[in-house]
């Protein structure tokens, strides 16, 4: 298991005139074995630092520390054994050309892994699907389905920490309660730990411990997940989502 720090890091895109702060001073921890949430509506800078975590984007500042040890501008080869990404939609980020077979067995022995077939039928197993799937392509599969592989994908590697973009966000809503479980498990079998970015606060309350809320690129609070569920949130920012996923209030049409 890894840890995962972030310390007063700023992400920008442009310069000079042009520039755009995206993120501004995040400050955050994830412990080993933990699973931390990112919300904010879009635009908020959300997914923007998991992609500088993973060395998409160049132009930053700060500290970023997996297990203590300080990340540079570029990633070593040993960071992407020890951090993976699962991405918001599971299509986009599958080679459409690639049967699920290529696109497992490409990752091992990137990775350096010899016994490929039998770690692509364990992978397979553990996300849920059998060999039946192994040789089908991304457009044979359903939403859920390539999820899964995309979720296996990650787990190649043997990695301790995963990035979770929005991971359910594309998917069916019959079938977002079978992934969000499906990651839970994983978490407690693997002692993964998870840094997940949603805009849904229900999603972040069942599978996180901490939640960090951004807005305009701004972490305003970090609260516990039993405070949100409490709703009792310290900034009116928070007070404004926890509101506004509840829906509709009895009390809204009384007013009105």
């Amino acid at each position: 298991m890894s840890s995962l720090e972030i310390q007063d890091l700023s992400v920008w895109f442009g310069h000079d005139e042009n520039r755009v702060d995206a993120v501004k001073g995040a400050s955050f921890a994830v412990p080993s074995g933990a699973s931390f949430g990112l919300v904010g509506e879009s635009g908020s800078g959300k997914s923007t630092i998991l992609r500088a975590i993973v060395g998409l984007i160049p132009t930053w500042s700060g500290q970023i520390r997996v297990d203590g040890a300080p990340l540079g501008k570029k990633r070593p080869r040993s960071f992407f054994k020890d951090v993976q990404m699962v991405f918001q939609d599971p299509y986009a980020s599958l080679h459409p050309r690639h049967t699920v077979d290529q696109v497992l067995g490409e990752t091992l022995k990137l990775h350096g892994f010899k016994d490929v077939d039998t770690r692509i039928a364990k992978l397979l197993e553990d996300v849920g699907l059998g060999q039946p799937f192994r040789f089908r392509y991304p457009h044979q599969l359903s939403g859920g389905q390539r999820q899964r592989v995309a979720i296996a994908r990650a787990l190649a590697p043997e990695p301790s920490v995963l990035l979770l973009d929005e991971p359910t966000s594309a998917l069916d809503v019959s079938v977002q309660a079978e992934v969000l479980n499906l990651l839970s498990d994983l978490r407690e079998s693997r002692a993964l730990t998870y840094l997940m970015v949603s805009h849904n606060l229900a999603v972040v309350a069942h599978m996180c411990d901490e939640t960090a809320v951004m807005k305009d690129g701004e972490i305003v609070e970090v609260m516990g997940v039993e405070d949100m569920r409490a709703m009792t949130p310290a900034h009116p920012y928070t007070r404004h989502l926890l509101d506004s996923s509840l829906g509709y209030k009895p009390s809204d049409a009384q007013s009105a």
